[in-house]
């Protein structure tokens, strides 16, 4: 995959994925240099490739951006129904899975469109409980850019792509 060329199409795999997992991982390295997976529901990607995600539950992600700024995002979309009319044609019509490759950046406040972005996604859930303690904080975002992308390829389910 080009990343700057397939970018809508990334972004469309993103919004798949999160439909159906609610979560992206992230993958880093710590000070050790081994390599850990970071569950993340708030990760958004912008127009061009970069992203953000809100960074406040996460405790070891950010100690990894002042040793290696270096993640690894994997999104899979595992829609039921994704996966039953791809097994049942014999073919995705789309890659299962993407990851994008990229650079954590800074911590910062979170804009107003930000936030704004945020709500909209858990508009849903706005009336629950948990709700409340689990998204209507959220003060601080971690910008991220992105390098690369590349698909994942499951045989011939996916040789068309």
């Amino acid at each position: 995959m080009e990343i700057n060329f397939d970018w809508p199409a990334i972004r469309a795999h993103f919004r798949a994925s999160w439909k159906s997992n609610f979560h992206v991982s992230i993958a880093s390295v710590n000070a050790e240099h081994h390599p850990t997976v970071t569950p993340i529901g708030s990760l958004f990607l912008n127009q061009d490739a970069t992203g953000f995600y809100f960074e406040k539950y996460p405790t070891s992600l950010p100690l990894h951006v002042q040793v290696n700024p270096n993640i690894c995002i994997l999104a899979v979309n595992s829609g039921r129904w994704f996966w039953l009319t791809s097994l049942f044609r014999g073919r995705f019509p789309t890659y299962p899975a993407v990851k994008l490759y990229g650079l954590m950046g800074q911590k910062r406040l979170a804009t107003g469109d930000e936030k704004k972005r945020l709500l909209n996604r858990m508009k849903s859930a706005s009336r629950l409980k948990g709700y409340h303690y689990l998204w209507k904080d959220m003060e601080y975002v971690r910008e991220l850019k992105f390098i690369r992308a590349e698909k994942i390829n499951l045989g011939s389910m996916t040789s068309h792509l």
